[in-house]
């Protein structure tokens, strides 16, 4: 089983000996304060390593005004920088490549993660559902204010010195999350984006935004050590857009033109947090492949069996995988013998100790 999983692949100028990615993965287990990746962190990744697989790390925080979840790691730090180089050099060692997943959460975070700072985003749109995580737990956002035109320049700045503290730390190269209704989203999709600016309305505008972060980050990086995510179909955090087809459609094709090496695009069997019946949401991998020329990543609650169906037929040509992954760390290993897999615990998936994080067995015969 899984024949065309386990063949060699280029990404970029990334040689993989296998396509089974490691899907970015919030765990809020960086180490207080400073939401520095420590200890418990370096020995999660470093049994996750496999021999040309590739970890794409969890969402990673560009600025302290960027947070909005107490625990979730950041790249804007000395100290950050100096904890995910100790995992980046631990994967290498077991012969593994990585990404740091880029992050700002825009308008689903919270003054006190701040200093008081009131969350940004593109509109003021209000947002009751939306919940963050501070010391005292989960809580309700801050309402947040937009983004004034002028100060957009700055946080463009903030994804490009993220961009090169990644490089700092020994990375492979990076991916832009543009997705699950953070702030790049926030500008992509026009219920949360009402600007009247050349930020908003059109869709040409309501992309600058993801343009120039992309510009700023492959200026770091180089093209091919760049990749962008994508959920076209998502709900999650309260996102919504009038024409998300003519949306996305657009946003791969401007994308294909910067040539990254991937788009990660979250798949329409999940929406939010529920899974649906394959068909139902607007846009998927499939569809974008049309106006994207370059690798595609596709992710989304895969078994390894759709995983394998979804390269043979051509709409992806590597397939991260998540909850498997947190519950199995040889997961490479279990899907090419067609070993049992061990089941996940969801109670334990974001925030606690070692438990659910680190406890979980490798297969023995």
């Amino acid at each position: 089983m899984a024949n065309r999983l386990f063949s060699p692949f280029k990404v970029g100028s990334l040689d993989l000996g296998h396509r089974v990615v490691m899907a970015p993965l919030s765990r809020f287990r960086a180490d207080l304060p400073g939401d520095v990746p420590g200890a418990m962190m370096l020995e999660y990744y470093t049994q996750r390593a496999s021999a040309g697989g590739l970890i794409i790390s969890e969402a990673t925080t560009i600025s302290a005004t960027g947070r909005g979840y107490l625990g979730a790691p950041g790249i804007y730090s000395d100290e950050q920088v100096k904890g995910w180089k100790l995992i980046a050099d631990a994967v290498h060692v077991k012969g593994g490549k990585m990404f740091l997943q880029l992050w700002h959460v825009g308008r689903v975070s919270h003054k006190d993660l701040a200093g008081g700072a009131q969350p940004v985003g593109p509109s003021e749109v209000p947002f009751p559902d939306g919940h963050a995580l501070i010391e005292s737990g989960w809580v309700e956002v801050t309402p947040n204010r937009a983004l004034k035109t002028e100060e957009i320049v700055g946080v463009v700045e903030e994804f490009r010195r993220g961009a090169e503290r990644a490089k700092m730390a020994g990375f492979d190269g990076v991916e832009i999350h543009a997705a699950n209704g953070y702030l790049i989203d926030q500008f992509l999709q026009n219920g949360t984006n009402k600007r009247t600016d050349a930020y908003g309305g059109l869709i040409e505008n309501r992309a600058r935004f993801l343009i120039e972060v992309a510009e700023a980050v492959i200026s770091v990086w180089g093209a091919d050590r760049v990749g962008v995510r994508l959920s076209p179909s998502g709900l999650f955090n309260g996102m919504s857009d009038s024409d998300p087809q003519s949306l996305f459609d657009y946003v791969a094709a401007r994308l294909n033109g910067l040539r990254p090496a991937y788009l990660h695009i979250v798949e329409p069997r999940v929406i939010g947090s529920t899974e649906v019946a394959e068909g139902l949401a607007p846009v998927a991998a499939g569809r974008l492949r049309k106006f994207f020329s370059g690798s595609i990543l596709a992710a989304g609650g895969f078994e390894p069996e759709g995983a394998e169906a979804i390269v043979i037929k051509g709409d992806a040509d590597l397939v991260a995988f998540g909850r498997f992954f947190i519950a199995n760390p040889d997961l490479p290993r279990r899907i090419q013998e067609s070993l049992p897999l061990n089941p996940y615990d969801r109670d334990t998936f974001y925030g606690g100790d070692h438990r659910g994080y680190t406890d979980y067995p490798f297969y023995q015969a």
